[in-house]
């Protein structure tokens, strides 16, 4: 069930999105926008991003329909967790932890973003096209999240 008083009923993502179809269109174009293009930042990256920051905001319709996905990209549960509890001792590739906390901290504490936050990326070899790649796909997947908790889907683990 939803949180939709009108629609208390819809048991699925899309019907909620059919009934309001252009809320669907605009968030899923823009994720489809970064899913095709062309980026810096492997397939498997942008996994372990919307991965981890559906983690991060404990949303688990997002996490949870990404698990397939992210398991053919070599990313378990494990792996989402030691994110959660120490970048730094992680087992991902070192030149991925200044993006992914980056996108930590965009995620949790946007306000406390620097150039500093940023230099870090650039640092560690990652070109601007990477790290516009990095804020736009942390940005959508924050903003589907917080979509799919405040209707309920999120809550009631309304299917997809």
């Amino acid at each position: 069930m939803s949180y939709l008083p009108s629609s208390p009923n819809l048991n699925s993502l899309a019907g909620i999105l059919m009934k309001y179809p252009r809320r669907g269109v605009l968030l899923f174009k823009l994720l489809e926008d970064v899913g095709k293009s062309f980026s810096p930042l492997s397939k498997n990256v942008r996994e372990l991003i919307i991965s981890y920051a559906s983690a991060l905001n404990e949303c688990d319709f997002s996490y949870n329909g990404h698990k397939v996905k992210s398991a053919e990209s070599g990313i378990n549960d494990v792996i989402i967790e030691q994110l959660k509890a120490d970048i730094d001792s992680a087992h991902v590739d070192e030149k991925l932890k200044p993006v992914l906390r980056f996108v930590k901290k965009l995620t949790l504490t946007p306000g406390e973003i620097t150039s500093e936050d940023t230099q870090h990326i650039f640092d560690a070899g990652w070109d601007e096209q990477a790290f516009l790649e990095s804020v736009c796909l942390c940005a959508i997947i924050n903003c589907m999240n917080r979509f799919v908790m405040g209707i309920g889907a999120d809550a009631v683990g309304i299917s997809t």
